[in-house]
Parts: structure tokens; C-alpha cells; sequence
């Protein structure tokens, strides 16, 4: 039986997924990738949650709050960005200093997860799951930072890299679509918009039912659909607009690389010229850079060179 396509979970997250009957399909992928029994209290509030924005740019994001108090952010991104690490930095930054409240001690500063899932090639590297967090190593003796008994029980946490935010980076044009694991099962959805029969990772049996196309109303599917043209022209768009940029950007390259080389020639004659009256005798430096359109600074240097020659 052939396995039936499903919307992408991008458009889950901006439409389906925000009613609490169906957390449990984004704790199912919560749970996979952090290795947690991960639940869901509320969906809150971020500038990109608003679904007006969504109908405006490719990216699509979602933060909740688990069981722990901790926050999540979900972020969808279609377009290529240099700066994308720059500014899911800045991201969980703001979060943080949101959720800080004036004259709270920095003690209650909210542990952050940036979860990011990407449909283009970030950065250099062979795997398709990135972890980052923060430790401390001693230069000297190479020993991790840990936590006091007192900061253990004041924070609430074991170990210091859970205070900081965490990173994850899941590259998904570099999935070879073979699952080896219950998180390759999310990310072979993410990735195909389809459930293998077999597949056992958690909430992805209720995401076959819930994100199930032909189960949508009509007026729900037809926008649907247009949401995935929409991205399909908007790629192809900056695909455009940006091999145009590189042939512009090397076509450029090339003239000023012309430009540079005569600047270039011609300033190696002049100098050969400076020598040749600097070893005559006969002319000072004022009236050799005036000839040559050399510097003094460069005759001088010349100069010194012949005498020490």
C-alpha cells in the first residue's frame, strides 16, 4: 500500500498543532530529539507565531513551555541565511531577557532550547543533527566546571550547561532518507511529508491521522496547497536572485581583478623609473614623487634601499 503524502509540519505547526488535543504529535518529536519524556503546557506567544507573518515570509516557528519550565522554540527555515547562527542567537537572548521579569534575581533566568529544522545547507559538516551547548574547560587541567551543592539546589539543575540555552540543528537536504533510529523516523517526515507503515517513533502514529491531506476540509486544503506553491516560487525566486548575484558578484570580481592588475603594472613602472633617478643623482625626493606620482614616503623608503645596497 502506498504510503499517503501529509502536510508538512511547518503548516502543522502554524495551523494544527497549536490546539492542545494534538500536542502530543509535537512532544512525540520533542521527546525523540531530546531524549526526554517531553510535555507541552502552553503555547506561547512570539512575533512569528502570528499567522499574518506566515503568510508573508518562509519561516515558521513555535514556542512552548514544557514540563520543566523550560522554553522552547520550534523554528521551520526554508530561506539560505549567512547569519542564521548569528541570529538564533539573538533569538534565545530575547527570549530569555522576555521571560526575566524586572527585580528577579538571575537566578530565574529560563533555560532555552533552539530547535531548528533546515532546508538548506548550513555551514560545513557531514551529519544532519547538530547539538551545541555550553561548558566550561579548564585550560590548564581540562576539567569541566561544576556545579556547587548550593548552586545545585539554588538553580535546580546538576550540571552548568543547563542553565545556558541549548542548540539543535537538524540539516534536512542531508538526510539519506534511511532511518536508523526513532528520531530518523521524524525526520524522514520532515523531510518526505510521509510515515513509513512501520514506523514506531512517538506521535508519529497520531501525525499519520491528525496531518493526513485528504482528511482536511476543502477550503483548508485548496490554502494548503497555494501555502506550497507559494514556497516552491519563493524558492525558485532566490534561487534566481541569488546565481544572479554570484555571476554579477564574479563578473565584478574579474574587472576589478583587471583594474587592480594595470593599477598594479603601472605603479611597478613608476617605481622602476624613481630608482633609476634616484641613482643619477641629479633630481631630489619632492621633484621624483611629483614625476612619478609616488609618494615621498615611497621614494624615501627607495632611497634607503639604494644606500643600503
Amino acid at each position: 500500500m502506498p504510503t499517503r503524502k501529509l502536510v508538512s509540519f511547518d503548516w502543522a505547526m502554524k495551523k494544527l498543532l497549536r490546539s492542545k488535543a494534538n500536542f502530543d504529535i509535537l512532544e512525540g518529536f520533542l521527546s525523540e530529539l531530546l531524549k526526554d519524556d517531553i510535555h507541552i503546557l502552553e503555547i506561547l506567544e512570539s512575533e512569528s507565531n502570528k499567522e499574518e507573518q506566515q503568510d508573508k515570509f518562509n519561516r515558521v516557528d513555535l514556542k512552548v513551555r514544557n514540563q520543566d519550565n523550560e522554553l522552547v522554540i520550534i523554528e521551520v527555515q526554508y530561506d539560505r541565511e549567512l547569519d542564521y547562527l548569528q541570529r538564533i542567537l539573538f533569538s534565545t537572548a530575547k527570549v530569555i531577557t522576555e521571560h526575566l521579569s524586572e527585580g528577579d534575581p538571575y537566578s530565574s533566568v529560563t533555560k532555552v532550547i533552539s530547535v531548528n529544522i533546515l532546508y538548506f545547507n548550513l555551514g560545513q559538516g557531514s551529519d544532519y543533527v547538530y547539538h551545541g551547548s555550553t561548558s566550561f574547560l579548564g585550560i590548564h587541567n581540562q576539567d569541566i566546571l561544576q556545579l556547587s551543592e548550593s548552586q545545585k539546589t539554588l538553580y535546580r539543575k546538576k550540571e552548568a550547561h543547563q542553565i545556558f540555552p541549548e542548540y539543535y540543528l537538524i540539516k534536512i537536504n542531508s538526510f539519506d532518507n534511511i532511518a536508523k533510529d526513532s528520531l530518523d523516523e521524524w525526520i524522514y517526515f520532515l523531510k518526505n511529508e510521509e510515515i513509513k507503515e512501520e514506523f514506531r517513533a512517538k506521535g508519529l502514529e497520531k501525525a499519520k491521522r491528525e496531518l493526513d491531506i485528504m482528511k482536511l476540509p476543502e477550503h483548508e486544503r485548496r490554502t494548503y496547497e497555494r501555502y506550497r506553491d507559494n514556497l516552491h516560487y519563493q524558492a525558485s525566486m532566490f534561487e534566481t536572485s541569488y546565481t544572479a548575484a554570484v555571476l554579477e558578484g564574479r563578473k565584478e570580481g574579474l574587472l576589478e581583478g583587471k583594474l587592480e592588475g594595470i593599477k598594479e603594472g603601472e605603479k611597478k613602472k613608476a617605481m622602476q623609473i624613481a630608482r633609476n633617478l634616484l641613482k643619477t643623482g641629479g633630481l631630489n625626493v619632492q621633484s621624483i614623487a611629483a614625476m612619478t606620482d609616488l609618494s615621498i614616503e615611497d621614494i624615501r623608503i627607495m632611497q634607503t634601499e639604494l644606500g643600503n645596497s
